[in-house]
């Protein structure tokens, strides 16, 4: 199995989870664009799992829907895109399902819209859990062997940057700081995990280094900057 970032930041957000049923984790990147970073092999794709409807995040969907590729999604992100059909997978938190090898749960997550995240596991023992746009997981999991979570900000980059500035209030009950992405860290079982993922950093309030070398000491696992 392999996780391939095709854009991971406010301009677009889509993973690739290869295996021998592909997914797509979100699509908020030009169609043409996931087109050519699969070589033009879209029909490979077994489906897309779309966390919510702010274009960041699902961009591409009704391309992918005329592409012929399943896009699951919650009611409210279906109502926001005006999509319809029997492509259009509509699923409810703590609804588990099934796309080719996968076993899939979505469950809720903390945003300022209807967000989901979800827990992917297969049959050969890769567990991945996928948490973005969000500043706290209610959840905790076992037996997880990739993390992927958004750590949008780190708390003293933020202060320094951003002082009394209006956007504060939203980024901090909408997105996960280092210091919450820790506190989800240290709460959940850590014993089979291969790598930690680190997803959706802001640009302006995000220190790369500091993220990456904080969450390795306190993990003791192998952490990727998704970019």
């Amino acid at each position: 199995m392999d996780i391939t970032v095709f854009g991971s930041s406010s301009k677009g957000n889509c993973y690739h989870v290869s295996d021998t049923s592909p997914l797509l984790l979100d699509a908020g990147i030009p169609f043409k664009e996931i087109q050519r970073k699969l070589n033009f092999q879209t029909s490979s794709i077994a489906g897309a799992l779309i966390t919510h409807q702010h274009m960041d995040h699902c961009k591409a969907v009704k391309d992918l829907i005329k592409a012929g590729i399943d896009c699951y999604m919650n009611e409210a992100t279906k109502t926001a895109l005006g999509v319809s059909g029997h492509r259009v997978k509509v699923i409810a938190p703590m609804e588990q399902f099934k796309i080719g090898e996968w076993s899939i749960l979505a469950f809720m997550l903390e945003h300022d819209v209807d967000n989901l995240g979800y827990l992917l596991a297969n049959d050969t023992g890769q567990k991945i859990v996928y948490i973005t746009d969000s500043y706290f997981c209610r959840y905790r999991f076992n037996g997880l062997t990739h993390i992927m979570i958004e750590v949008n900000y780190d708390q003293a980059t933020f202060e320094a940057n951003n002082g009394a500035d209006p956007i504060r209030s939203r980024l901090m009950r909408s997105h996960f700081s280092l210091e919450n992405a820790v506190d989800f860290l240290k709460a959940n079982d850590l014993s089979k995990v291969e790598q930690i993922m680190v997803l959706h950093l802001s640009d302006k309030n995000a220190n790369e280094k500091l993220i990456k070398e904080t969450i390795q000491q306190v993990t003791g696992k192998h952490v990727v900057i998704a970019g």
